[in-house]
């Protein structure tokens, strides 16, 4: 075991870190056989550190090109090692794209998943139609959804005002996504996140079938933000859950409405459908980024930018 780790007697403890990700080079946060994935690398940067190798969990599972200003993860370890020492070790053997913002040791009962109690995500889009004499620039192709469509600003906060709330939003979730390529979770968690299949329609969070498709969104608003000469629209979503794909879909018909594709007056209507169909497409990963994850009272991690 590395000399990080003191001796003396050995007590599990429960972690949580806060990780920000850039996502592009990643098949997103799960562990998935023969893919270069977040989880994979901070267990691997674990075993390096401690010389033990726990599966870190995360507060949400995000897709291949997805990042994260503050994701959450927890798991155990037996190691007695100084938090600040944790964070610098492993911060110099994982990956430049990974970085540890914080670490520390919390109650047994926390889970980054389980103990959540909202959560908010942000999606960037850089106009590029001739008319905002905007290109995309290569540093920042990664990061943004360059979009050639011309927008109207008040209609897409508009659309976005249309979410607020509590709804079933099964119009916005993805009804197929790729569980063979996924790893499969603990029986602890998979118990958690079952539920008797509906005979129309599967619906899933994080990759899984999930008990309720109804959510509720505290916030939906989207600003401006110029940045190196260059305007960017940023909408950021908080909300106690999200499908999957939940956001993108959002930011897809969002983005529909603005260009004049889709009537504003069709948002209640496809919300009460509850059909994927009638919705807009799926925004790219790019421009996604997990912001922030909430927990009640100490526990709560906000956004470090």
């Amino acid at each position: 075991m590395t000399e990080l780790a003191q001796t003396g007697p050995q007590q599990s403890h429960t972690w949580k870190l806060t990780v920000s990700y850039d996502g592009s080079d990643y098949h997103g946060w799960q562990i998935q056989p023969g893919q270069r994935t977040v989880q994979g690398e901070l267990q691997a940067a674990l075993g390096r550190v401690v010389g033990e190798a726990p599966l870190p969990q995360g507060s949400g599972r995000t897709d291949a090109g997805v990042h994260a200003l503050a994701q959450v993860a927890s798991f155990t370890l037996q190691a007695r090692i100084p938090a600040t020492n944790l964070v610098r070790a492993l911060n110099r053997t994982l990956p430049g794209s990974i970085r540890i913002l914080e670490a520390q040791i919390v109650p047994d009962t926390f889970h980054a998943r389980h103990s959540a109690v909202a959560k908010t995500y942000e999606y960037r889009v850089l106009p590029i139609e001739p008319a905002c004499h905007q290109i995309c620039p290569p540093f920042l192709a990664r990061y943004v959804y360059p979009y050639s469509w011309s927008l109207d600003f008040a209609c897409i906060n508009a659309a976005a005002s249309a979410f607020l709330g509590e709804h079933d939003f099964r119009s916005f979730a993805a009804s197929d996504p790729d569980l063979a390529a996924r790893s499969k979770d603990s029986a602890e968690e998979a118990a958690i996140q079952t539920q008797p299949r509906s005979p129309q329609r599967q619906v899933f969070v994080d990759g899984v079938e999930a008990r309720t498709a109804i959510r509720n969104i505290y916030s939906s608003a989207w600003e401006k933000q110029t940045t190196d000469g260059l305007e960017i629209l940023i909408y950021r979503v908080r909300g106690s859950g999200f499908l999957h794909h939940m956001v993108r879909n959002l930011v897809g018909t969002m983005l529909d409405v603005a260009r004049g594709y889709m009537p504003l007056a069709d948002i209640p209507a496809i919300l009460d459908a509850h059909d994927r169909a009638l919705a807009g497409p799926t925004a790219p990963a790019c421009g996604l980024f997990l912001h922030s994850v909430e927990y009640n009272g100490a526990d709560s991690i906000s956004c470090v930018s």
